[in-house]
């Protein structure tokens, strides 16, 4: 018979043993991404045409003032680095269009809950095209 707290270490090592061997560990020259949605302050992380995208909200007044920072990965000078800021109103979205003809689309969700990358063409818009007159 053994003892309680040998079974026990011997289950713990095992399924750290097996943890270890399932799950692999991102490598340093991995691009991670994080395609939202997310809440405040926590990034978006993704790639649009050759260019790679960090961007990170904080909540004002129920809107999203947007941080966005875009970069070609291959410049290793970092002279290609652009910073741009926005404020979005709740359900408003903002494009960001790359060389190769590639968008990216980021939505504020209603009272500034989260920030997300979306598909516009999966979107309901709207389009006034004459207005009555009243």
């Amino acid at each position: 018979m053994f003892p309680l707290t040998l079974i026990l270490s011997l289950a713990v090592g095992g399924a750290l043993a097996a943890f270890t061997a399932v799950s692999t560990a991102a490598l340093a020259y991995e691009l991670v991404d994080n395609l939202g949605p997310v809440p405040p302050h926590e990034p978006i992380l993704t790639s649009v045409g050759s260019k790679r995208v960090i961007a990170f909200y904080e909540p004002e007044s129920g809107k999203c003032v947007v941080h966005l920072v875009l970069w070609d990965p291959a410049d290793d000078r970092a002279e290609s680095t652009k910073g741009y800021q926005a404020t979005l109103n709740p359900r408003q979205m903002a494009h960001i269009d790359t060389p190769e003809y590639q968008s990216l689309h980021l939505q504020c969700s209603d009272n500034a809950e989260r920030l997300a990358i979306v598909d516009p063409s999966k979107c309901i818009q709207f389009v006034v095209v004459a207005a009555p007159n009243w």
